[in-house]
């Protein structure tokens, strides 16, 4: 039985790239629900701020970045971890009631944030 062309094709990626890919896509999304999409918060993007969905969406990213690290490079995985704390720090801006330090979105895995 011969692999389909799409296993064919996700048998050719490193890993790596499979994680990256991942890590952007949870960035992304995080991003809009944190209200930073088109305009910023005040702007077009405001009708996305869902902080509920961008606290699961930086948590799960966070899990992903620091459990991936030591396996990916130091050149992914700093990148990773900068726009993470990017999007923490935006998180934590754009919430009427901050959390306390080291409880915010991804900081059972990051640490404290500010």
């Amino acid at each position: 039985m011969d692999a389909t062309p799409a296993t064919r094709d996700i048998a050719e990626v490193a890993a790596v790239e499979v994680i990256v890919t991942a890590a952007v896509h949870l960035m992304s999304a995080a991003a809009v629900k944190c209200g930073l999409a088109e305009d910023g918060p005040q702007g077009s993007g405001a009708q996305y701020l869902d902080l509920d969905e961008a606290r699961k969406l930086i948590t799960a990213l966070a899990a992903l970045v620091t459990a991936s690290a030591p396996d990916i490079g130091n050149q992914h995985a700093r990148s990773l971890r900068d726009g993470l704390r990017s999007l923490q720090l935006a998180f934590h801006e754009a919430s009427p009631y901050p959390d306390a330090p080291g409880e915010g979105p991804g900081e059972k895995f990051t640490g404290p944030v500010r």
